[in-house]
């Protein structure tokens, strides 16, 4: 694979739709009746709660604490009571764990959980990342890994030399991430020192997309003389955000199949993540909400709203104005985001945004693979999506994995978006890689 410039080989173009919420500046949205804070929101171990039912709770409040290092404390979105603690639906599919709060008090005020971090350059990397962990952040961009692990380096390893702040954000429909780099810039810029010195990487570049180049003059316009900060601008090609992607337009590195960003001298952030540490770990506060794009045909006002963790989808698209109960709801973008089973479900930490379409057939027919190559062309991985459509559907799991790389398939969608045969290609890896783990698990 050749270096080509600031994008990467494959992908698609499809239509972005920001323009309906890419002008509207970040508004916060009412308080709902009632919270639902999920302890497994992020990658890793699930928070241990530290309440009990009947208790009062004020907003920013820590409810839950960290499992261990793989895990992140929660907090109080709003001040009220604790109404119990049990299984609740999630978007995941299967019910999980979470604490449910009666809200009494619709404030913006909150109380602060610690110390005020008034001097990272004082801390060590170990101290720093200590005070991240208890932030509760995890990335805002979608996936919800634990901000901390990104910047704690293994033992026997080499710091990263570069950090990638992640601004592309090539999911169509989704603008959050634009408005917090138009908005909110002193933020971002101060995660970003606050990360540079947590993960010892030497300089950051902060990725843009070219449709958003109010956002980098923005930025550039506030970076200090002394910062070691870049502002790049990259094509506008889904899936330019996915990490593997961005780091090859930036920086021309590969990173190798199977590995992480860190094998190439590298950890990668989310824009929204670094505005919130760059806000919350000054002031010595912790995360309880988030900046979401609520868009699509389905709703009357759409829009960047600022929401607490934990409030029901249906409460935000009664608040926007949802046209229609038959509605197709949608938590994040319409290529990697994820149908919602009920309107009761909670918004979580990676929920960039909520979109409304309308419903489509109970049954889209599926035609056979016509070996056109389509799926070929467009997959930024350069794997086969045919031949492994073919594998999974002969239950062929172990041989997609050993044999074409089905591990490497990060689930973008390019391959089903271009299938002329409307062939559900991503569900059918989801399938493979859950019977692999299993089965891998059952060996064990």
């Amino acid at each position: 694979m050749s270096f080509i410039g600031k994008s990467f080989r494959h992908g698609i173009h499809p239509p972005g739709n920001k323009e309906q919420t890419a002008g509207l500046p970040i508004r916060r949205l009412a308080f709902p009746p009632r919270l639902v804070v999920h302890l497994d929101q992020f990658i890793g171990r699930q928070a241990r709660p530290i309440v009990r039912r009947g208790q009062e709770v004020a907003r920013g409040e820590p409810i839950a604490e960290a499992d261990g290092f793989m895990s992140l404390p929660l907090f109080a979105p709003a001040t009220g009571t604790v109404r119990d603690i049990r299984l609740m639906p999630s978007a995941r599919g299967p019910r999980s764990m979470a604490i449910i709060i009666d809200v009494r008090e619709a404030s913006s005020q909150r109380v602060r959980w610690a110390r005020p971090v008034d001097d990272p350059e004082g801390m060590t990397p170990e101290e720093l990342i200590g005070a991240i962990q208890n932030t509760g952040i995890s990335g805002l961009g979608g996936a919800a890994f634990p901000m901390h692990v990104k910047y704690a380096v293994p033992e026997g390893a080499s710091p990263p030399d570069v950090l990638v702040a992640n601004g592309a954000e090539c999911e169509p429909w989704l603008s959050a991430d634009h408005r917090v780099m138009l908005e909110r810039p002193d933020d971002l810029l101060a995660g970003i020192r606050i990360a540079l010195r947590a993960s010892g990487a030497k300089r950051a570049v902060i990725g843009i997309e070219d449709n958003k180049p109010d956002a980098a003059r923005v930025l550039r316009e506030h970076i200090g003389g002394d910062d070691p900060i870049s502002v790049e601008l990259v094509e506008t090609k889904y899936p330019q955000g996915a990490e593997k992607m961005l780091i090859y337009a930036l920086l021309g590195r590969k990173v190798p199949a199977g590995g992480l960003p860190r094998d190439v001298g590298v950890v990668v952030s989310n824009v929204g993540s670094l505005a919130a540490l760059g806000y919350l770990l000054p002031r010595g506060e912790g995360l309880i909400e988030r900046v979401v794009t609520v868009a699509g045909p389905g709703v009357e006002r759409p829009g960047n709203y600022i929401v607490p963790i934990g409030t029901p989808a249906g409460f935000v698209l009664r608040e926007a104005g949802l046209r229609s109960a038959n509605a197709e709801v949608i938590f994040g973008g319409p290529m990697m985001g994820l149908d919602v089973p009920e309107l009761d479900v909670p918004v979580t930490m990676g929920v960039s945004g909520i979109l409304v379409k309308e419903r489509p057939p109970e049954a889209r027919r599926v035609w056979p693979c016509i070996r056109c190559a389509r799926c070929v062309d467009a997959c930024p991985m350069l794997l086969n999506p045919s031949q492994l459509g073919l594998l999974a559907r002969a239950a062929r799991y172990e041989e997609m994995a050993e044999r074409y790389n089905l591990m490497d398939c990060f689930e973008c969608g390019c391959c089903a978006y271009v299938c002329p045969s409307n062939i559900p290609l991503v569900q059918y890896f989801r399938v493979a890689k859950i019977i692999n783990r299993e089965k891998a698990m059952r060996e064990a």
